[in-house]
């Protein structure tokens, strides 16, 4: 059936119930019709518990049907969803719940947080499976990593209109920067829900009409075996998950038929080249990239075809943005000239909850600075250092952990790789390589010997490692996401 004038998942679960929605990590299906009528019980559910526009509900929920019902419930009715890490010890969860002044949480069996409400089936319970009056758009306030404190939620004012009336925005914004259009796609959850994008991309599959397929978790041939088995046109996935997957035997990686795949779209980190263009080698030119952050969202973006002509680029501004890069001083730097990347956007605006401080601290007037250094080329294409925390500075030159981290990665021991600058007496900071070596490989002098001949032609001498240490796994998030600052604090503190 032909969905592209139905407006979004309300639309078009009332014009084609039958479509399937969700595919579950158990392989259960929910059509567009079922899910409809468990959103809007569960919408009433909510209201009937005292929740008003403006209020805030909390879900510590695996990947599975509950995490996508709570979205699009409150996506309906002019709530905040606070999706939460489950990974979180009990305070840090219980502070989030507090900072968030959530009225009620939702969670599950495994998870179950105290004076929470288990599942979504005692809210639905009675509740009519109509949609609910006066509708309004909600919003999710992602709570940020706190890396550098406590997290803070970053909170967008609500929209004040039905949810039909803003999913054209959002229909013509993805469609310009990853192609993503509305009709008969298959969507494939590979991250947990709790962070921005994969959640972001859930609510975004359905207002497309597509079926989101969710993975149990990430697997590299689990993974593959879904987009063969449901013909897989679209994904969010991050980095670490392609260099995952080009470590596979060349036999496992020829036995799958990926050819459904049309838009495979990655962010959260930084994406070695020869990683992405192996990625790019096997799948075909369907990588798609942005660059941004939970405050600033898809602020530059980069097809296929652009990132095969210019390697190494996130791409130019996203529609609405605005680019500029800055020396220390606010001085604006020519391209080619790493500096302080500041974006701004009329879509963009945000506060952090509660900490007016942190959100001035945070602009410079209208620009917001993510936290990278970076440099534009003569086309406006953006090319990123790194995060300017992680910046070391030996011997009064700046190196960039993210381009020695790329460098080694391309050895096939290498796993994964953290890169970090420790204080130094004679250059101030020294490059200390974290390695995670491959299944099967030895760590040891023979392969620091290895590693720091491999570096050789591809990095200048004095970006090398000066010390090599091996480590059994690197604490990355599901996102890809890696605190360098968390690994230097116990990199020194093991003295």
């Amino acid at each position: 059936m032909d969905i592209s004038q139905s407006p979004g998942f309300y639309a078009i679960a009332q014009a084609d119930p039958d479509r399937v929605a969700v595919i579950d990590t158990d392989g259960s299906r929910t059509t567009y019709g079922e899910l409809h009528a468990l959103v809007n019980q569960v919408s009433h559910g909510l209201r009937g518990r005292g929740l008003g526009t403006g209020d805030v509900v909390a879900g510590v929920l695996p990947n599975g049907l509950d995490q996508v019902i709570m979205l699009m419930a409150t996506g309906q009715i002019g709530l905040y969803y606070v999706p939460i890490n489950w990974h979180l010890a009990a305070p840090e969860i219980d502070y989030i719940v507090k900072d968030s002044e959530a009225k009620l949480v939702v969670t599950s069996q495994e998870y179950a947080v105290p004076g929470a409400e288990i599942g979504t089936a005692g809210l639905a319970d009675g509740q009519p499976a109509t949609a609910p009056g006066d509708r309004t758009a909600g919003a999710v306030m992602w709570y940020t990593s706190g890396t550098t404190g406590r997290p803070k939620g970053v909170q967008r004012p609500l929209p004040g209109a039905e949810p039909e009336a803003i999913v054209p925005m959002y229909t013509w914004f993805l469609g310009e920067v990853v192609d993503l259009k509305p009709g008969d796609g298959i969507h494939l959850v590979t991250s947990p829900m709790y962070h921005s994008s994969p959640c972001a991309h859930t609510q975004f599959a359905l207002h497309f009409g597509h079926t989101v397929v969710i993975a149990p978790r990430f697997e590299p041939e689990t993974v593959l075996e879904l987009i063969e088995r449901h013909r897989v046109t679209n994904a969010m996935m991050v980095p670490t998950m392609f260099h995952r997957m080009l470590q596979l035997p060349a036999e496992v990686r020829r036995r799958h038929d990926l050819s459904s795949l049309q838009q495979v779209i990655h962010t959260a980190a930084a994406c070695p080249v020869a990683v992405k263009q192996g990625i790019m080698d096997w799948w075909g030119p369907v990588l798609y990239e942005y660059y941004g952050s939970t405050e600033s969202t898809i602020a530059f973006s980069v097809k296929p075809h652009d990132w095969l002509a210019r390697p190494g680029t996130v791409g130019r501004p996203a529609p609405t943005f605005e680019a500029r890069i800055l020396a220390e001083d606010g001085t604006e730097l020519p391209p080619g000239e790493p500096g302080l990347v500041y974006v701004k956007s009329s879509l963009g605006k945000f506060e952090y909850r509660k900490d007016p401080a942190k959100t001035a601290a945070s602009m410079r007037g209208e620009w917001y600075a993510p936290g990278d250094i970076g440099y534009l080329d003569e086309d406006g294409f953006l090319f990123l250092c790194d995060r300017r925390t992680d910046l070391i500075i030996s011997g009064g030159v700046n190196i960039y952990p993210a381009e020695i981290e790329a460098a080694l990665l391309e050895h096939p021991s290498v796993a994964d790789v953290a890169v970090i600058g420790v204080p130094d007496e004679e250059w101030g900071h020294k490059v200390v390589a974290l390695v995670e070596p491959a299944e099967g490989v030895a760590a040891g002098a023979e392969l620091t010997a290895e590693l720091l001949a491999h570096c050789g032609p591809r990095i200048a001498r004095f970006k090398h490692p000066r010390v090599i240490e091996y480590r059994e796994r690197l604490p990355r998030t599901p996102t890809g996401k890696l605190s360098r600052s968390k690994v230097r604090q116990e990199y020194l503190d093991a003295g």
